[in-house]
């Protein structure tokens, strides 16, 4: 999808970067507004609010931290990620994908006020901890690239310390700015996979599997650290043959040693995302499959289900490459003991492993001097 609308909050509107994302949408018609109330009624009166929040960018403020700990459940294992918070929404369409359900209304926005947020990393690069962070909670990772410079800002920024890794989530392949840059192992650009059937059927506007291979092939040759998630896996006919076939062409296509780390995780969703996907979606047959509600209110498959492919899963990546720390999203001991044969407890926790995984591929640590010199 591309941006039809362009609204400027009037607070922000000198900031230098809201005349950049300008310069790069000189054809968008752009509004001044007082606060955001206009821009959601243009939203909420859409028949289809969710599309029309999709091609709606308002340059704002973030008001809040930049910097935030992932909101994870005492139920389920955390991997104890940072967030950073540059911007909500996507152009992407997934018809699984919570923010549906997580705005209201649902709106692009992108946070103008950079001072604050590079300080509020520098406040994070001066702790004597390793920290994981990534911006791919509230927003796709490198959909920004066209419209701005901020994710090369981040990575150049990154590459000036030692004690924090960027991980960059996507299922786009809009790398080309990143491709002169000194990162110094400090950025790890990941994937988003699934197979074939579900990125057509249900990733609309993202690039197909091969084309996310081939992005991270080249990410590769350029130094950077790799990483991959499959989540959600969904469950259907044949799904799990065609889950080995994505491991292989993975593998296939970049070096296993390069390759931080490889989440998992199944399809689980808030109750109120199902009359949505229903009505956005009507041929997806998602959210019609066995789910119970799970202990943080999240209707998930039944256990039995999620560990059957979720061990499938991990002995194919364990075939092909047996280095590769592989870890489950938001499960928990029970799954983990039967998927995977042990609990993270066990080695010290999760975010302990891949802090691990850090320090190994991308020369992090704790303590000790915070910048290189250039």
């Amino acid at each position: 999808m591309k941006i039809k609308r362009l609204f400027v909050d009037r607070a922000v509107q000198y900031e230098a970067a809201v005349q950049a994302v300008r310069a790069r949408l000189p054809e968008v018609p752009c509004e001044l507004v007082d606060d955001a109330a206009a821009v959601y009624h243009c939203v909420n009166d859409a028949p289809d609010p969710v599309g029309a929040g999709k091609q709606m960018l308002l340059l704002t403020r973030n008001k809040g931290a930049f910097v935030r700990n992932c909101p994870g459940t005492r139920e389920y294992t955390c991997c104890g990620y940072q967030i950073l918070h540059m911007g909500t929404y996507c152009t992407m369409d997934c018809a699984y994908c919570i923010l549906q359900s997580y705005f209201h209304p649902p709106l692009m926005q992108y946070f103008v006020n950079h001072a604050d947020l590079f300080s509020d990393l520098d406040r994070t690069f001066s702790r004597d901890t390793i920290s994981r962070i990534g911006t791919g909670e509230f927003t796709d990772s490198l959909i920004w690239t066209s419209w701005t410079d901020l994710v090369a800002q981040l990575v150049n920024t990154f590459a000036g310390q030692h004690r924090a890794v960027l991980e960059l989530k996507s299922k786009a392949v809009s790398i080309a700015p990143l491709k002169s840059i000194d990162h110094r192992r400090k950025t790890i650009m990941a994937w988003s996979l699934n197979t074939e059937k579900i990125i057509r059927n249900e990733e609309r506007h993202t690039a197909g599997l091969a084309a996310r291979l081939r992005a991270a092939k080249t990410c590769e040759a350029l130094g950077y650290p790799l990483a991959f998630h499959f989540d959600p896996m969904i469950l259907y006919p044949g799904c799990e043959a065609d889950y080995r076939r994505v491991v292989e062409r993975l593998f296939t296509a970049v070096s296993a040693d390069n390759i931080v780390w490889i989440s998992m995780g199944t399809f689980r969703f808030m109750p109120d995302l199902k009359p949505i996907v229903a009505q956005r979606f009507p041929s997806s047959s998602i959210v019609y499959g066995e789910f119970i509600p799970g202990l943080d209110g999240k209707m998930r498959y039944f256990k039995p289900l999620r560990i059957q492919l979720l061990k499938k899963m991990a002995s194919w990546i364990r075939e092909l490459a047996p280095q590769v720390f592989v870890y489950l999203c938001m499960e928990d001991d029970a799954v983990w003991r039967k998927a995977l044969g042990y609990i993270p407890a066990e080695r010290g926790g999760l975010p302990h492993l891949l802090d691990q995984c850090a320090m190994r591929h991308c020369g992090v640590e704790a303590g000790g001097r915070n910048n290189f010199e250039f």
